[in-house]
């Protein structure tokens, strides 16, 4: 055994005795490291010291599916490969490509064969191109399985190890309290060679949820981590992870067991020669979300799911009350951890994080505006059998074409100051490509596809696509333009590095959202400014305290400020970025 061996063996004992009390901790050891090291671990002696290393100013990340674009000749890969190259390899340098593996269902979240890249895609060899420009994510759907995959024919036919793989349940059992954001049955009968069983399926009759009570299943996600890593991959996002573990009796969701895989799967990415960022995907309300950061022990990073339905509430209604609120009470990300900030995303805008900040005739008001210009609900079952809306189903881009006193001549400025607060805030901004692109609704895919999800997916001809980025008077070639221009110039600014320090600024108008952010050097400082109502507002200088033997400049309008003066001016939905440059 190396030093390596040794020093990291007693930590995920400790962790494999809380998962697992009933087996040998030490030997799950052993077993962990040989899967996650098939070769043996010899290049890292010790952890990762915790840090502010991981990323910078310059990070910002691309959202999109393997073939959001398409023109029926090239594989898809090959064009994301090609959009990011020629239209934004100046602006981001990291891409989230939505699962890439074959699949039967839900766009590529029910996996059939985790170890493969869908062939209608591409390949791994075009997955490791796009890995050697960009910073990669990938998804790790680790909660569920297609039901059509070999390893659940395997389970039916009563195959090892297999046979133990899926997570069963009797109809009889006490299952009111389960968390679930979907409506259809928990459970799914279905034939075996030891006769019908009953399958958990948190999601969908074909995403058969996984047994993580039998440690094979945990043994062999790590060696499909180990595959994704060796492909370039360094950005590894656990989808559905809150319900990882379940308990009949429970609400099955957040559990502890859960917890500690996660503070396992992060013990590894730390002894890790590779650079390995661990995110959880957890849309539920703020605290539940927060907990996985895990004091620092837990995910590099988690999304910042309250964003989009606050964000989206004060665009509308002209108040940033209630984003004002929320962002004052949150906390700093843990040392070497991070938030992930967007508005828009392959989902829908998710309400259950806007429990608790929003009250309930503004979400109503939100809900019905979305309505209005075209948008769809989607609801889950609650414990008691009403429904309760999940989420929303719309582009932003399109979600913002009216207000709650409906359509103006503002849409482009008042999303544009939509995207710029997520450039904005303490974090890593991140923008889905149908936010980038200014896609409209696509109701034909609602209809072909029969899901609401898919108003929000649409796929690009590229030809078309380039046509559009090539007038510039095109929604298309507009937003990306002012999108890519203010990430071009964010990277350049050291207190926007997702750890600086953050304050929210009251100004005392609910029509303004700011923040002050500061280096970490502290040499320089930013006063980012938002007008989310469509009115002129004009507020006094002296309110930032600007320190007046410094020289001020807005970055955005390129224009000085005077520290001493009485006034600055903002137009509707108008940003402003006060730097003192440092």
């Amino acid at each position: 055994m190396n030093a390596s061996s040794r020093s990291l063996g007693p930590k995920l004992a400790t962790l494999l005795h809380q998962i697992y009390p009933e087996f040998d901790a030490d030997i799950l050891s052993s077993m962990v490291i040989d899967a996650f090291w098939p070769e043996g671990i010899t290049r890292r002696s010790r952890a990762r010291v915790p840090g502010n290393t991981l990323w910078s100013e310059k990070d910002a990340l691309l959202i999109t599916y393997g073939n959001s674009i398409v023109d029926g000749v090239h594989k898809p890969l090959d064009l994301i490969h090609d959009f990011l190259v020629t239209y934004l390899s100046d602006t981001l340098n990291s891409v989230h490509i939505l699962p890439f593996f074959p699949y039967t269902s839900d766009d590529g979240f029910a996996v059939s064969d985790f170890r493969a890249v869908n062939p209608q895609l591409g390949d791994w060899p075009d997955i490791r191109r796009i890995a050697d420009k960009f910073q990669l994510m990938s998804d790790l759907v680790l909660n569920h399985v297609s039901s059509q995959s070999s390893w659940f024919h395997a389970y039916q036919q009563g195959q090892a190890p297999y046979d133990k793989f899926f997570f069963e349940a009797s109809p009889d059992d006490d299952l009111r309290d389960v968390v679930r954001p979907r409506t259809t049955p928990l459970l799914r009968e279905v034939e075996t060679t030891n006769g019908p069983r009953h399958v958990w399926c948190t999601f969908s009759h074909d995403q058969v949820d996984l047994d993580f009570r039998n440690p094979d299943v945990l043994l062999e996600f790590l060696r499909i981590i180990r595959l994704h890593v060796d492909n370039g991959v360094e950005i590894i996002r656990l989808d559905a992870v809150a319900f990882l573990w379940k308990e009949i009796g429970t609400p099955s969701i957040h559990l502890p067991q859960t917890h500690a895989i996660i503070q396992l799967i992060r013990v590894l990415c730390d002894y890790a020669s590779e650079k390995i960022i661990l995110l959880t995907e957890t849309n539920v309300p703020k605290a539940e979300n927060l907990s996985y950061f895990g004091k620092g022990r837990e995910a590099h990073a988690i999304y910042n799911f309250p964003l989009p339905p606050l964000i989206l509430h004060a665009m509308m209604s002209g108040n940033a009350t209630y984003l004002r609120r929320w962002q004052r009470a949150m906390p700093p990300a843990p040392m070497g951890c991070a938030y992930l900030n967007f508005t828009a995303s392959h989902d829908g805008i998710g309400m259950r994080p806007a429990e608790g900040l929003l009250p309930e005739d503004e979400k109503q008001q939100v809900i019905d505006t979305v309505k209005t210009i075209g948008g769809l609900v989607s609801m889950r079952t609650m414990p008691n059998g009403t429904e309760s809306p999940y989420e929303l189903n719309t582009t932003f881009y399109d979600a913002l074409s009216q207000t709650f006193n409906g359509a103006d001549a503002h849409h482009h400025a008042r999303f544009i100051c939509s995207q710029t607060i997520v450039m904005s805030l303490e974090g890593i901004p991140a923008f889905y490509i149908h936010a980038m692109l200014a896609t409209p609704n696509d109701h034909e895919q609602v209809v072909h596809r029969g899901m609401n999800r898919a108003i929000n997916r649409h796929r690009w001809d590229y030809p078309t696509l380039r046509d559009r980025l090539a007038d510039p008077d095109s929604a298309q070639a507009r937003v990306l333009h002012y999108l890519s221009a203010r990430l071009q110039l964010r990277k350049r600014q050291r207190a926007f590095h997702p750890n600086a320090t953050q304050f929210t600024v009251d100004l005392h108008d609910e029509r303004i959202f700011a923040v002050w952010r500061q280096s970490i050097d502290r040499h320089q400082s930013i006063f980012a400014l938002h007008n989310v109502s469509d009115e002129t507002i004009t507020i006094s200088a002296a309110a930032l305290n600007l320190i007046e033997d410094e020289d001020w400049i807005d970055l955005l309008g390129n224009t000085a400020i005077d520290a001493s003066a009485q006034d600055i001016t903002l137009a509707p939905y108008q940003c402003m970025w006060i730097t003192n440059r440092g």
